[in-house]
């Protein structure tokens, strides 16, 4: 923000929309440091965001108004980054801190259970532009994420659906089908060699060490 006010005179919203760079087929990671009339200017246009909010504590960077963004007709979905800022990568981690990170900054109001669940579903798909995934309706691509909710640590939910949200990690990955196709069975991804990852990981690991 300090850069763009010091080398464009406006803000960095302010400068995208000169640049006719707002609208419903554009988002924006993280938006940590947004104004007032920012996110008005954000919602007015249905420009979209990712929430990161794993990231954005590592890193140091804030924690975005999401709550404010929501209310402003801002389309919200959810994000890892990526592992130079996130080093497990997990959606489910991710999916539980955007839930608990903005209660315990501004009140038990500020973020529900199932509002995280859609900005991680539905809200990924409005942004990204992909109407035919992220609901599970009639027509729609039969994607599904299956979790397993079994141990004794989900016993005492009152909905079971809100589990891996509530609960976050360690909430394992039990099945997926992707439209249709089952590529995860039973926390086993079908096709690919594990082991050979870990060893191709840690060599390229390796090979950027001094």
């Amino acid at each position: 923000m300090k850069f763009c006010a010091e080398n464009h005179g406006c803000t960095p919203v302010q400068f995208v929309a000169d640049h006719d760079w707002l609208g419903p087929d554009v988002w924006f990671a993280h938006l940590v440091t947004v104004s007032p009339e920012e996110i008005r200017m954000l919602g007015q246009t249905r420009t979209g965001m990712a929430h990161c909010p794993v990231s954005n504590a590592r890193l140091g960077s804030g924690i975005a108004p999401v709550r404010a963004m929501a209310e402003a007709g801002v389309p919200v979905s959810i994000g890892v980054d990526g592992v130079a800022s996130n080093e497990s990568g997990s959606m489910v981690h991710e999916a539980n801190f955007a839930w608990l990170v903005h209660r315990a900054l501004g009140g038990a109001t500020q973020t529900r259970v199932e509002e995280v669940i859609h900005w991680g579903t539905a809200g990924g798909a409005q942004v990204l532009g992909l109407p035919g995934v992220g609901t599970l309706a009639p027509g729609q691509s039969a994607d599904l994420a299956i979790y397993d909710v079994s141990g004794l640590r989900f016993a005492g939910f009152h909905d079971i659906a809100t589990a891996p949200v509530a609960a976050g990690e360690p909430t394992p990955v039990r099945d997926v089908f992707v439209r249709g196709r089952h590529v995860v069975r039973d926390g086993a991804v079908a096709g690919l060699d594990i082991a050979r990852l870990r060893r191709d990981a840690s060599q390229a690991l390796a090979a950027l060490l001094p």
